[in-house]
């Protein structure tokens, strides 16, 4: 996924009524629009092998988790993103009546793609470092296996824990899960020449 197409500045109920009425999802940063592009395949079995081991788990206890289409507001930075994988185990707390953008995420997980690597690792992160909410962060890699687990420590420090073993286990404790490499490089083949 990548942020390449950019509109004029707009304020951000313009931006909300325009994301609404579209066929595409955008991003919106401090007035900037950004179009979200289409997603690879490696990308796409990531998101869903991730997504589904987390919903197994969680699927008894009072959490939600959302893919890709939950808009999560960050209102100290204007900015409005579209996680891969959100996480809350709250109540959800929505901007508005339309449900569509969460306010109050637990966990956010991103899928690296080439485009989007240095966003999601750099100012993607200090937005959502911002929010109150927000216990852990993960990255995933798609071109190879690594998986960054990042979790809110003592007087709001981040504490970095990282794995590339497809045998290994992380231990998401924000949220009381086991996120096993090898469940989310399930039928991922380095190897594929599209990719």
């Amino acid at each position: 996924m990548g942020l390449p197409a950019h509109a004029p500045v707009i304020d951000a109920e313009g931006y909300l009524a325009l994301d609404r009425d579209s066929q595409e999802r955008h991003e919106y940063v401090d007035g900037d629009i950004f179009a979200m592009t289409g997603a690879s395949r490696h990308h796409n079995l990531i998101t869903l092998n991730t997504a589904a081991s987390l919903h197994g788990q969680l699927q008894n206890r009072p959490c939600e988790i959302y893919n890709n289409d939950m808009r999560v507001s960050i209102s100290p930075q204007n900015t409005y993103v579209y996680p891969d994988i959100v996480v809350v185990c709250h109540k959800p707390e929505f901007i508005d009546t339309h449900l569509d953008t969460l306010l109050n995420p637990l966990l956010i997980i991103e899928v690296l793609s080439s485009s989007t690597e240095a966003y999601d690792r750099g100012k993607k992160f200090v937005h959502y470092r911002s929010l109150e909410s927000l216990q852990a962060y993960v990255l995933i890699a798609q071109e190879e296996a690594r998986v960054e687990y990042y979790q809110r420590g003592q007087a709001g420090q981040w504490v970095l824990s990282e794995t590339s073993d497809l045998e290994s286990v992380i231990h998401l404790d924000v949220i009381d899960c086991q996120l096993a490499l090898a469940d989310v490089y399930a039928k991922v083949a380095w190897s594929d020449a599209a990719e």
